[in-house]
């Protein structure tokens, strides 16, 4: 058995060849809905049977809307959109209003609608099939949660979402039973520290004082780069004591984690 984790979109804005955050866990998990989900095709896009939102942001959300008008029927089975009651709540009030986009949390019929909203919290988990869904705490300018993916077979992978210093984090990953891949944004270069403190975004040398928390030793794959900003990034990443174990992520990866063969990077 193995858990597969194809990275659609890991960037930290728009341009040629680059897509916002999301990753597809398997064939039906969908963590994150930014615009790495269009390149997936109407039979994926028909796979998906949970999303995962780490928070609000448009650049994390902003292609659920038409995920859900591209597999929409009138006999489609539902989709979980599980997220922070605060991410849920703006979801109603600012996208599925049918003023920005048809309510489909109501569509076909407000009993069997296409898109179903779960509310979570850190500190809970989700069972799906084979695979526990770990709520991790996380630290941004608007209520955000990361996820930790552990699969039964002994394999696990953990995305932080957008996220600053936060021991909670720290705490929660460290809880994790195993951890093969973490997925953590750097979103700005070291001499921009101020404002990264104001948007709670990681910087190189911020992430790389938090990492000596974390007590396991997965592969880390670096998320989030501020276009115009990435070779500054990458610089000041290679500096860290973990750089052997960092990949900096460009969107098109997989990984495929096996209990035997620690995140093995196939694509």
């Amino acid at each position: 058995m193995s858990l597969s984790v194809r990275i659609l979109g890991a960037s930290g804005g728009i341009g040629p060849n680059r897509r916002t955050t999301s990753i597809l866990i398997d064939e039906d998990i969908l963590i994150d809905a930014g615009s790495g989900v269009g390149d997936l095709t109407l039979g994926e896009l028909e796979q998906v049977r949970h999303i995962f939102l780490t928070h609000s942001h448009l650049d994390h959300i902003g292609f659920l809307p038409m995920l859900a008008d591209m597999v929409y029927s009138p006999d489609a089975p539902p989709i979980q959109v599980h997220a922070l009651p605060a991410t849920l709540k703006a979801l109603r009030d600012h996208v599925f209003n049918w003023v920005i986009w048809p309510d489909f949390t109501c569509l076909p019929s407000p009993e069997r609608p296409l898109l179903q909203f779960q509310a979570i919290q850190p500190g809970q988990q989700v069972m799906i099939g084979s695979r526990e869904i770990h709520i991790l705490p996380a630290l941004h300018t608007v209520p955000a949660v990361g996820y930790g993916v552990m699969h039964n077979d002994g394999m696990g992978f953990a995305f932080t979402g957008d996220t600053s210093s936060s021991g909670a984090l720290w705490e929660a990953l460290n809880t994790l039973p195993y951890l093969d891949l973490l997925m953590i944004e750097s979103g700005l270069p070291d001499e921009m520290d101020g404002m990264a403190e104001l948007a709670k975004h990681y910087t190189p040398h911020r992430l790389a004082d938090d990492l000596e928390a974390l007590h396991h030793q997965p592969r880390i794959a670096i998320t989030h780069l501020k276009p115009g900003h990435e070779s500054a990034i990458r610089r000041q990443l290679q500096q860290s004591r973990h750089a052997s174990r960092m990949v900096l992520l460009e969107g098109s990866e997989r990984f495929e984690l096996h209990a035997q063969n620690r995140a093995l990077k196939v694509g």
